[in-house]
């Protein structure tokens, strides 16, 4: 008789279900020879994958089972190497997911700070409301170590209001939370005030723009509202990667200023855009906005009407339409398009392209897709279109919506009255859904 093919490790992964201890909101292992099994088999798939989204899979899907087992440091071997792969791959659903397994098992091992900052990372708004939730789960769990239990709760506040409902079993699983936390409170009370968005993420807080009422003019205040830039500009701008402009009350040009108030480029502009990625669009005559960098030089010649900041090398501009600029100024994006109307799943917008390097795109009135190097993923040729993370929805001439794969493939016929309905046809459709963390 020929033996039965082994259970793909992956589904048996995706199909177990975790116990949560009630104090420690750790998951418990109940048959850890059966984790031990499936770990290996998950090390015999990882020999023949060969390309960085197998592997980035693979290998968080391995430390997530080490964690659980206790083998911290092969978890973090795990986890680091995974997290490698993913950021290869470009990809952020793929990367936020092995950015979440590693946290957690830094979480595990009491390297907080760390882990906060990965989980922070992880939770862009262009992710799923299902995985975003997650991700709060576990960053309020994290939390809860550390007894920030405030930070917890809103945490746990921030996974229910994005898919309490529609999930019983993150529900079951934030009520075990909500209980250990409530329990710990009454015995030890709930710890620090919760910390700003910076501070996770372990920026150096800037200074922000105060006014002075007595003269009306703008200075810089640190976190406890002391001046420590003086109140001498007409206007000011905020602090963007350490530096904000600034326009003193006998000029019409702006200057740019460091975070004590020294200058960096004396007066010199008629208008100026914060700093992205190391540039700011600035405006010096009637040739159009153009690019410079901290000290001054230009690195993207004038001529544009319109721009948009960069994000991740590229930047939306305007000329005779809209297109795109990279770093060097060269036109990546042809600049024929009416605008950029970049809108997500959720009903958020971007202001040009997605971290992933997707835009929306308008020509007469009709939405496709392009990424950051001009290739057309999606012709314009729909009246509505939105990005998923996993898909592009878009309507047809009948106003129903449907899908199309990141390749512009048709994905799901356009039958739907809402994009709802086929945001939960893709999900039926997705191997991991709920992916574990």
């Amino acid at each position: 008789m020929v033996p039965e093919p082994a259970a793909d490790p992956e589904q048996v992964l995706a199909g177990y279900r975790w116990q949560l201890d009630p104090t420690t909101l750790r998951e418990v292992a109940d048959e850890p020879d059966e984790l031990r099994t499936i770990r290996e088999r998950l090390t015999d798939k990882l020999a023949s994958a060969l390309d960085n989204r197998s592997r980035a899979r693979l290998l968080s899907l391995r430390a997530v089972v080490s964690r659980v087992l206790g083998d911290l440091d092969e978890a973090l071997d795990d986890g680091r190497m995974a997290l490698t792969y993913a950021e290869a791959t470009g990809e952020l659903r793929r990367t936020a997911l092995a950015q979440a397994r590693l946290a957690h098992v830094l979480r595990w091992r009491g390297d907080f700070a760390e882990a906060d900052r990965l989980f922070a990372e992880a939770n862009s708004a262009e992710l799923p409301d299902r995985l975003r939730a997650a991700l709060h789960e576990h960053a309020a769990r994290s939390c809860y170590d550390q007894g920030r239990l405030i930070e917890a709760c809103h945490h746990f506040e921030r996974a229910l209001d994005l898919r309490g409902e529609g999930d019983p079993e993150l529900l079951a699983r934030v009520r075990v939370g909500l209980d250990a936390l409530a329990a710990r409170a009454a015995e030890r009370g709930f710890g620090p005030y919760p910390r700003g968005w910076d501070e996770v993420l372990e920026r150096d807080r800037s200074p922000v723009p105060a006014r002075d009422g007595g003269q009306g003019l703008w200075g810089y205040a640190d976190g406890e509202g002391d001046l420590v830039v003086p109140a001498r500009y007409a206007e000011a701008q905020p602090f963007s990667e350490g530096l904000a402009w600034v326009r003193g009350p006998q000029t019409d040009r702006w200057s740019l200023i460091g975070p004590t108030g020294e200058t960096v480029i004396e007066p010199s502009y008629l208008a100026a855009r914060p700093f992205s990625e190391g540039l700011a669009w600035v405006v010096r005559d009637e040739s159009g906005w153009l690019a410079v960098d901290s000290t001054g030089e230009v690195v993207v010649p004038p001529g544009f009407a319109e721009v948009r900041p960069f994000r991740k090398g590229v930047a939306a501009v305007r000329r005779e339409g809209w297109g795109a600029v990279d770093r060097t100024g060269q036109i990546v994006v042809p600049t024929r398009y009416h605008g950029f109307h970049t809108a997500l799943v959720g009903g958020r917008y971007i202001d040009g392209f997605t971290d992933e390097g997707l835009a929306v795109v308008d020509l007469a009135g009709r939405k496709g897709v392009v990424d950051r190097t001009g290739q057309v993923i999606v012709s314009p040729a729909h009246p509505a279109l939105f990005i998923h993370p996993v898909a592009f929805l878009a309507t047809n001439g009948g106003g129903r919506w449907g899908a199309l794969d990141r390749r512009g493939r048709p994905l799901i016929d356009p039958v739907f009255h809402h994009p709802d309905k086929v945001i939960a046809e893709i999900e039926a459709l997705l191997t991991d859904a709920s992916p574990v963390l």
